[in-house]
């Protein structure tokens, strides 16, 4: 688990980060799922955009993506979703304590 002060240095990482992945009418697909946790091993934080064509609520999308992915949800706010995985091979982000 995140705590408070990690959370908050991860919301102002992605803050600057564009979103990679857009998940819209067609909803999660598992290939999307294999993609996002490709793009988690690589870069560890990743910022999705849900488009408004999407019926399904940002938050639950968000844990849906979360638990299939093994990651952490770091921040949904709007329709962004931003989503935090440790590196197996090469950890990049080094969290506070």
């Amino acid at each position: 688990m995140l705590t408070s002060k990690q959370r908050a240095y991860l919301i102002s990482m992605a803050s600057k980060i564009t979103p990679i992945f857009q998940i819209g009418k067609a909803g999660l697909t598992p290939e999307m799922i294999t993609a996002i946790s490709d793009a988690l091993e690589k870069r560890e934080l990743v910022k999705i955009s849900v488009l408004k064509n999407c019926m399904d609520d940002p938050k639950e999308l968000g844990q849906t993506v979360a638990e299939r992915t093994r990651s952490q949800v770091v921040h949904v706010i709007g329709k962004k979703i931003v989503l935090f995985r440790v590196s197996k091979k090469k950890p990049a982000i080094e969290l506070p304590r």
